[in-house]
């Protein structure tokens, strides 16, 4: 069974995971602020007192920023040197955990449990469309961008009954 320790060569698996971030933010835009002064942003002034909202779906899908911005392509996030990924985005093409003074506290743990989570799920389970199911639709609603149908898979077991239950 994957372990914690196993994290730091997960790359690929945190690659897919920063893609799926980037594409399905967990909310569409990160909430309200206030300008506190003057200023200026990417060529477009912002007034004192304006309110500024960040829509999470544009930041990851903004072409200027990434080529065939609505396609999975986990390997964009790679390093080239092969070093470490994280899951949170320092440059902020797309923001996974907030940012700044008033981003996620658990940055580390959730980091940590997302990973977990999904090398566990991959590992001990094979997934597949139920036969029913010729395609898996994966649009979005335009009212709260939930998926416009359940996202239905069947998974089965692939390990011992016994690394199940601890």
């Amino acid at each position: 069974m994957v372990q914690e320790s196993d994290i730091p060569n997960l790359n690929y698996l945190k690659a897919c995971l920063r893609e799926a971030f980037r594409l399905h933010p967990v909310v569409p835009f990160n909430p309200p602020h206030v300008s506190s002064n003057d200023t200026m942003v990417a060529n477009y002034f912002i007034p004192k007192g304006s309110h500024v909202l960040l829509s999470r779906h544009g930041l990851g899908k903004n072409p200027k920023v990434w080529s065939e911005p609505h396609k999975f392509i986990p390997e964009r996030h790679q390093k080239s040197d092969g070093s470490m990924l994280v899951l949170s985005e320092p440059d902020l093409k797309f923001v996974s955990f907030g940012t700044g003074r008033r981003g996620c506290p658990a940055v580390i743990l959730g980091s940590t449990m997302t990973v977990m989570l999904l090398a566990r799920l991959i590992h001990a389970f094979s997934w597949s469309a139920p036969p029913n199911l010729s395609s898996i639709n994966t649009l979005k609603s335009d009212k709260g961008g939930m998926l416009v149908e359940p996202l239905v898979l069947e998974a089965k077991p692939r390990l011992a009954s016994e690394l199940y239950y601890n």
